[in-house]
């Protein structure tokens, strides 16, 4: 059965297609066969962090309008063989996708036997964000720890309660939390929200944390996912995400701040 997954939230600029990107090599890492779909069309940045902006011929617009086959528009990651991305158009508007059309997508991607397709979403609730969580089965909600990003994710998960294919038939899409950009020392201090400040607002449990890390940009500017940087602690955040989406049971790490040890306090270290 092929799963979708939308990675959602209500604010802009809060690391959702960083997201949508290191989850789709995650999961393909693993060995599942996965499609990332680019749903913010105008604007279209997932062929960038994907690193395969030069390699897009036809879009995901041109394959609903029937201007191309969805294998001709599919761009094969260079990475991963069982990875695909397909990339939102640049000069049309939010209405060229219709419902119809991105559900034939989706069909079509399941009849290829993909395991994952993943929705990056626009931000907010216009038509490109509605689309994208419409036919989802799993809902990730990306939030920074500060209070205008939980408020405005709280509409979002209003919407996936009541507007998606799934309420209409009496059922709930599966909701995760992820958190971005988290700094436990910002926390301490009281700048940040804490993890339990987030759950206990919006409900929902946490599945993987990110720390704020200059590591995310840097490999955004190379057209690489970060979560492929293994060294760096947002990658292993990343991987610790996707295993926990899968059903793995893992500690959550980069919530504390570090404490010194002995020697560094005297040293300075």
């Amino acid at each position: 059965m092929t799963e979708i997954i939308v990675v959602t939230s209500g604010k802009g600029g809060v690391g959702k297609t960083t997201t949508s990107a290191s989850l789709s090599c995650g999961l393909a890492r693993r060995g599942h066969k996965v499609a990332v779909i680019d749903f913010d069309v105008g604007l279209r940045n997932l062929d960038l962090i994907m690193g395969c902006e030069r390699r897009v011929v036809y879009d995901f617009v041109n394959v609903v309008n029937g201007e191309a086959a969805l294998k001709q528009a599919l761009i094969k990651d260079k990475r991963f063989e069982n990875l695909f991305i397909l990339a939102a158009s640049q000069t049309r508007d939010k209405d060229a996708l219709t419902k119809e059309g991105v559900q034939k997508v989706l069909e079509d991607l399941a009849a290829e036997g993909f395991d994952y397709i993943v929705c990056d979403s626009p931000a907010g609730i216009e038509k490109g964000a509605f689309l994208a969580m419409y036919f989802a089965d799993q809902a990730v909600v990306v939030v920074n720890p500060e209070v205008s990003s939980v408020r405005d994710s709280d509409r979002i998960l209003g919407l996936l309660s009541s507007k998606t294919r799934r309420a209409e038939n009496g059922e709930r899409v599966k909701e995760h939390l992820l958190l971005t950009r988290y700094s436990p020392k910002r926390v301490e201090t009281g700048e940040m929200l804490s993890i339990g400040d987030v759950e206990e607002i919006l409900g929902l449990k946490t599945v993987g944390v990110i720390p704020e890390s200059g590591d995310v940009l840097n490999a955004s500017n190379k057209g690489e996912p970060v979560i492929l940087e293994t060294e760096s602690d947002a990658a292993q955040a990343y991987d610790d995400a996707v295993a926990r989406l899968l059903g793995d049971t893992r500690p959550m790490r980069f919530t504390q701040v570090e404490k010194k040890g002995f020697f560094s306090k005297i040293f300075g270290g």
